[in-house]
C-alpha cells in the first residue's frame, strides 16, 4: 500500500442483511450485497495509514465505515494518488452510476455536502465499470 496521499474506494461484501448501529446515524439496515465506500487520505501516513486502519478489525469505532467494516469484509481497495482529493467527485459519479442500487443517506458525508459516501450494488461491478466510472488512473489492491 503506498504511503502517498490519495483517494480510495473500499469495496465491501455483506453476506446477509444486517441492522447495524452506526454512531449518530443510529440503527441502519444494510442489505446483503456489495458496498463502495469513498474516502481520502491526505494526512500523515497517506493511503497506507488510513486504509490500514480501515482493514484492522480491532479498532475504536470512530467513523461511520468502522461500524460497517465490523460486519462486512473489505475485499478490495481501489486507489488514486492524484495530488488533489477526488472523493466528492467519485461519490457523485457513484451516485449517478446505473449499476448502483442506492446509497445510505449521510453515511461518511457528515463533513461535506454529498448525500452519501457509501453506495450499494447487488454484485461486484467489475474492474472495467469501476475504471470507466472513476477514471483510468484508479488501481485495485486485493485484500482477501
Amino acid at each position: 500500500m503506498p504511503t502517498a496521499a490519495g483517494t480510495y474506494i473500499l469495496l465491501l461484501h455483506l453476506r446477509s442483511d444486517k441492522r447495524i448501529e452506526v454512531g449518530r446515524l443510529g440503527r441502519c439496515l444494510f442489505k446483503e450485497g456489495w458496498y463502495a465506500y469513498v474516502g481520502s487520505a491526505f494526512g500523515p501516513g497517506g493511503l497506507a495509514a488510513r486504509i490500514g486502519r480501515h482493514i484492522r478489525r480491532d479498532k475504536k469505532q470512530h467513523w461511520h465505515i468502522d461500524y460497517l467494516s465490523k460486519c462486512a469484509l473489505i475485499k478490495e481497495v481501489w486507489i488514486s494518488t492524484a495530488t488533489h482529493p477526488r472523493e466528492h467527485e467519485w461519490a457523485e459519479r457513484l451516485q449517478n452510476a446505473s449499476w448502483v442500487i442506492g446509497s445510505v443517506e449521510a453515511f461518511g458525508s457528515s463533513d461535506c455536502r454529498c448525500p452519501s459516501h457509501l453506495f450499494h450494488f447487488k454484485k461486484h461491478p467489475g474492474p472495467a465499470k469501476l475504471k470507466r466510472a472513476m477514471g483510468a488512473d484508479i488501481i485495485a489492491i486485493k485484500t482477501h
